[in-house]
């Protein structure tokens, strides 16, 4: 078959599921499909152009996320003044003192030899630690303190929401639009940090190291309150696309909705899930667009002879950890962005949800089964691997309630059966795993 045909109907059977789900369980739900949809396919863009075109398998992807989210918050909340008064200058301080450490200790290690090299690194090292702690600890507990309930934190940088006359309907907020390519920002200079450490590693070495090191980032998100809150959670995110209560208000578009046969609530919460949409999907087509430009660039092709014969690129003059350096902060970049716009649709950063197995292997299975090394491929296994996780359970449980109707109400088997819906997921993500590797080994759609 001719392949731009293929990969044609491969994305129209895919938009046919969305339609289907929206004609059996209502276009909120499709909707939502659609938007968690366009951010995964970034998502496994950005995997994809890590693994696709360079082989680095970086399982930290959860890490680079958080940061994402972490920049909404940095961006797009109205800074806390009582905080900032108490202890943000001292925290300021603090990590500046912290950081002069490392600089110390690195500039000692570089100037001094043998013996005394040693001392001086470990004598700045602890001293630099105790009046870090000094300083930091205090301004950080004065910050938690301030209506620890409700804020307790430092907030962020949206001025303008202070200076803005009060409304008695929520407006939307551009600003947080800002915090998308932060959020890449963010996730480009962890990626620097960690690839500057890790990237002269074993491919599995590298693995362990960038899970670790997403694990120690997740965990100073939840522990360090002053940041964002950590478990407590930041609520009330603002919002680029109108709220569903300002629309329910408006007469114009009650009178329009009217005219469609719609009551305003569901026209509202469509219209906004759309705005979202067109949002996310012009994301999504320019980085589509950059990426296909790289892949056919030399860079790209220079990239993809690394991945297949490292020490024959080397041979030809190529400076191999570099150009891993910059696919990787590229990568990490690309899902840091998805991450900002995941906690900006979500409406607030919620820490203690950024699991491995939603940010994680959700991703590798979408990128596995899609095609590594095609970023089409990469975007339909974004949105066919994001329908199934979400639509299989339902499925399962309606399957399951068809196959013990036949059964005694209250039976053991019955039960069993009901309940055993509850992991049609995982069982369906393996299945579809081991069923892409089997026949179509490269990817629905593979690499040309």
């Amino acid at each position: 078959m001719n392949p731009a045909l293929k990969n044609s109907l491969l994305f129209g059977f895919v938009g046919l599921l969305i339609i289907g789900t929206g004609m059996v369980q209502g276009w909120n739900s499709a909707l939502l499909i659609v938007n968690m949809g366009l951010i995964s396919a970034i998502m496994a863009l950005g995997v994809n152009l890590q693994w696709g075109f360079a082989g680095l398998f970086n399982i930290g992807i959860m890490g680079f996320v958080a940061l994402g989210g972490l920049a909404t918050v940095v961006v797009a909340m109205p800074p806390v003044g009582e905080a900032w008064s108490a202890g943000g200058l001292r925290v300021i301080l603090g990590l500046m003192m912290g950081a002069g450490t490392v600089i110390a200790a690195v500039f000692a290690q570089k100037r001094l030899k043998g013996r005394r090299r040693t001392l001086v690194t470990i004598a700045i090292l602890i001293v630099g630690f105790f009046i870090f702690r000094a300083v930091f600890d205090g301004g950080v507990n004065a910050i938690e303190a301030v209506n620890p309930a409700s804020t307790g934190y430092l907030g962020g940088l949206n001025f303008g929401a202070q200076m803005r006359a009060p409304s008695d309907l929520p407006q939307p907020d551009l600003f947080i639009l800002l915090s998308w390519p932060v959020g890449g920002l963010f996730a480009a200079g962890a990626a620097w940090i960690i690839g500057k450490t890790a990237l002269g590693l074993r491919s599995d070495y590298l693995a362990i190291a960038t899970l670790g090191i997403a694990e120690i980032i997740i965990a100073v998100m939840k522990n360090e309150d002053w940041l964002a809150r950590g478990v407590k959670n930041v609520i009330g995110l603002p919002r680029p696309v109108p709220y569903e209560v300002t629309l329910q208000q408006d007469p114009s578009f009650v009178e329009r909705a009217a005219g469609l046969g719609l009551d305003p609530v569901t026209a509202s919460t469509l219209y906004t899930k759309l705005g979202y949409a067109v949002l996310f999907t012009i994301v999504l087509l320019i980085l589509l667009w950059l990426a296909q430009k790289a892949l056919n660039s030399p860079w790209g092709r220079m990239m993809r002879a690394i991945r297949d014969n490292e020490v024959a690129a080397e041979a030809m003059g190529k400076d191999v950890t570099a150009r891993h350096l910059q696919i990787f902060i590229l990568g990490s970049a690309i899902c840091g962005i998805a991450g900002a716009m995941m906690t900006t649709l979500d409406g607030q950063l919620t820490p203690g949800t950024y699991q491995p197995l939603r940010f994680t292997f959700l991703i590798w299975v979408m990128v596995i089964v899609g095609g590594s090394g095609n970023n089409f491929g990469a975007v339909l296994g974004g949105f066919l691997v994001w329908w199934l996780w979400v639509e299989v359970e339902p499925i399962g449980l309606g399957l399951m309630n068809l196959l013990s109707s036949g059964l005694e109400d209250g039976s053991a088997l019955k039960l069993g059966m009901i309940e055993s819906a509850a992991h049609m997921r995982l069982l369906t993500m393996g299945v579809v795993l081991l069923l892409v590797l089997r026949f179509s080994p490269r990817g629905l759609i593979p690499e040309r």
